[in-house]
């Protein structure tokens, strides 16, 4: 056999083996063979690198460096999920579902929801060319060559594949080797790692991809995402997955009902200690992809998935003391500090206690044993105290009068919990808190700065609002500690990359109270400029849509502001974007301004999503639903009976993809 045969032999033999070890979980030869298999096909690569291949085998031993982790956006955004905790909570889902598709048969997939890192594979000809981390959703980070080494990933696929897709899925850390690694840990005299999850995120991000390919990582997939996929739905997408050679476990159910699901959720609340790795949850999907269209997503989640959540771990342990953290918004928030305690694989030294109500509520006394649990918050939150346990000495606990930060005495609007500090301008963590939220991903998206380099430069006296950043320099910023020349280099270049992020993104990056993304969105197409928006009164603003008088007043009270108006200015005379391009005016018009469209179902000269676009775009508005509010229905091939009936019973007028596109 020459060379270049034997190479390629090789290389298929030890592609099957591995994939009947690690996705099967049936392997044919010994661990031994294995290696001296693979150790022979690396003598031979090294001999003979004319024939290189970046998806050998051998490539899962890792070797390669990756200094910097480039940020991708996402071609598919990656949704958190919306929380359910009770029957109720799924059923409450299961009638919004309906209120949408109306009397079409709904099923559901459910699968288990695996903790540990959140990754996105892409796949082109059958061949893995990035991998990238979930990130906040609209970006992540590239980590190719790390998820390389997990032996579960397919670097080449099998079958029918699409010639493009994505697929998403959990690099969780399995028990078993967990606890294997830990005991290395302690053998060799160094602290054991906390827990799976954390350990399973933080190899992904490892310099060098031989030691992540020592970790004993797994990768589960569960969502297939891109266009003509060849496949209809959910479950099909997970048979799908698992015949070109993905790992998808076993145990997701087709369910037909609520009671299905919740048989489902109720059989792994109790055997979830018999899998291999952890769970925190079942993922429930409408099952049709059709469907999942029809449904469509709100801001932050898709509205055809809900997450169930177990019930939380609880633990309990002495609250030591209170303390008080000011945010950006100048919102004052209680912090519990506790006598450290392990609580679902963390140690937890601090917990919500969220405001004086809460306080009053639970009747929370320092050195009280309290109770303390990680529900669907990051922060751990206490839920209860141990009266049996108190001391007779322990007193109420006095809410403060004056901000922690600045003296201020803290004042407390009717109607709202949370006390605030109204020293807006001259409050340490509110001027740090607002630029942080300004440079933030979502907003202006500054590489190279971070939020402890902000509250350094706070610290140093450099700037003390969003506009001095821009008129850092290079000089000022390299004395900063952790500071290098090209760290420099690259914030100065961040700032001035984010000249060009659109309106939309720096109305929110300002900060204005309640105007989060959705609705910065809205105001800018609304008033198109910050100058039109600065001169809209409260009742011009309540006129447009979804927005409501908290809104409103919000944002009077910002333009109010002479220092604000100051800030706007300076922002105008760097050239930050304060107004819609000139390019986004010629796209869009007002044509549909007033009307209200719902689309449903497959259409062929543009996308569901990109109909909804040039409803935005063209001044109309998408209903999710339809109702005696509802223009027009926009019917692609598949539409459901129950929405024309439902159009013809309101009298709602149906179009076509064409008559839409001739309207606009």
């Amino acid at each position: 056999m020459d060379i270049q045969k034997e190479i390629s032999a090789l290389r298929q033999e030890l592609t099957k083996h591995n994939y009947n070890y690690y996705v099967l979980d049936a392997p044919e030869i010994t661990d031994y063979e294995f290696d001296m298999k693979l150790k022979a096909l690396q003598k031979l690569e090294a001999e003979h690198p004319e024939y290189n291949d970046p998806n050998s085998p051998t490539i899962r031993v890792g070797g390669m460096i990756t200094k910097n982790f480039k940020t991708i956006k996402h071609s598919i955004r990656m949704y958190s999920l919306d929380n359910s905790y009770s029957k109720e909570d799924l059923e409450d889902w299961e009638r919004r579902i309906a209120r949408v598709l109306g009397d079409e048969t709904v099923e559901f997939t459910c699968e288990l929801k695996y903790d540990g890192a959140s990754i996105s594979l892409t796949y082109k000809n059958g061949i893995l060319v990035r991998a990238v981390t979930r990130g906040d959703g609209v970006q992540g980070d590239e980590v190719t060559n790390n998820v390389k080494t997990i032996r579960s990933v397919p670097l080449k696929l099998q079958g029918d594949y699409p010639d493009e897709f994505e697929i998403r899925g959990e690099i969780v850390l399995p028990l078993e080797g967990f606890a294997k690694m830990n005991q290395e840990r302690v053998n060799a005299g160094e602290v054991p790692y906390m827990n799976p999850r954390n350990t399973a995120s933080g190899s992904l991000k490892l310099q060098d991809s031989s030691e992540v390919a020592k970790r004993p990582l797994d990768c589960l997939l569960y969502s297939l995402a891109g266009t003509n996929l060849g496949v209809e739905s959910q479950f099909e997408g997970l048979q799908k997955a698992k015949e070109w050679g993905f790992k998808v476990p076993q145990q997701a159910r087709l369910c037909k009902n609520t009671d299905q699901v919740m048989d489902f959720i109720n059989y792994w609340e109790v055997h979830r200690h018999e899998l291999p790795y952890e769970i925190d949850g079942i993922v429930i999907k409408v099952n049709s992809f059709h469907q999942q269209d029809e449904l469509g997503y709100t801001a932050k989640a898709p509205r055809w998935a809900m997450a169930y959540k177990f019930k939380a771990e609880q633990v309990s342990t002495v609250l030591k003391s209170i303390s008080y953290q000011v945010g950006r918004t100048g919102a004052v928030t209680p912090v519990a500090n506790l006598e450290p305690v392990l609580l679902a694989g963390t140690t937890v030294k601090r917990a919500s206690l969220h405001n004086a109500d809460q306080i009053e509520k639970l009747d929370v006394r320092i050195g009280d044993y309290v109770y303390v649990e990680k529900g669907g918050e990051i922060i751990p939150k206490i839920v209860g105290v141990d009266l049996s346990r108190r001391s007779e000495h322990a007193m109420p606990v006095e809410y403060i009068q004056n901000c922690p930060e600045c003296g201020t005495p803290l004042i407390r609007n009717a109607g709202e919990a949370q006390h605030y500090c109204p020293n807006i301008y001259g409050c340490n963590p509110q001027i740090t808190g607002r630029i942080q939220h300004f440079i933030s991903r979502n907003a202006m998206n500054i590489e190279g700065l971070g939020a402890e380099t902000v509250a350094l430069l706070v610290k140093q006296g450099l700037i003390s609002n969003y506009a001095d950043l821009y008129q850092l320099t290079k000089e000022q910023v390299i004395p900063l500690e952790r500071m290098a020349e090209k760290s420099a280099d690259n914030l100065i270049q961040g700032i001035e990359k984010s000249k060009e992020i659109p309106f939309e993104r720096v109305l929110f990056a300002l900060g204005i109270r309640y105007v989060g993304q959705t609705v910065a969105k809205k105001l800018a197409k609304e008033f198109k400029s910050i100058d039109a928006l600065a001169q809209a009164t409260i009742d011009t603003l309540v006129g447009v849509d979804e927005i409501g008088a908290r809104i409103a007043e919000s944002v009077v009270e910002f333009f109010d502001s002479n220092y604000n108006n100051q800030i706007i200015e300076r922002l105008k005379g760097y050239g930050v974007q304060l107004e819609i391009s000139a390019e986004q005016l010629e796209e869009s018009s007002e044509i549909l301004k007033g009307l209200t469209f719902v689309v449903s179902g497959v259409f062929e000269k543009v996308s569901r999503n990109e109909l909804k676009e040039l409803i935005e775009k063209n001044g109309g508005k998408v209903g999710s639903s339809i109702s005696s509010k509802t223009s027009y229905v926009v019917a692609g091939d598949k539409m459901g009976p129950s929405k024309k009936n439902k159009a013809d019973a309101l009298g709602v007028k149906i179009i076509t993809e064409d008559m839409f596109l001739d309207m606009i």
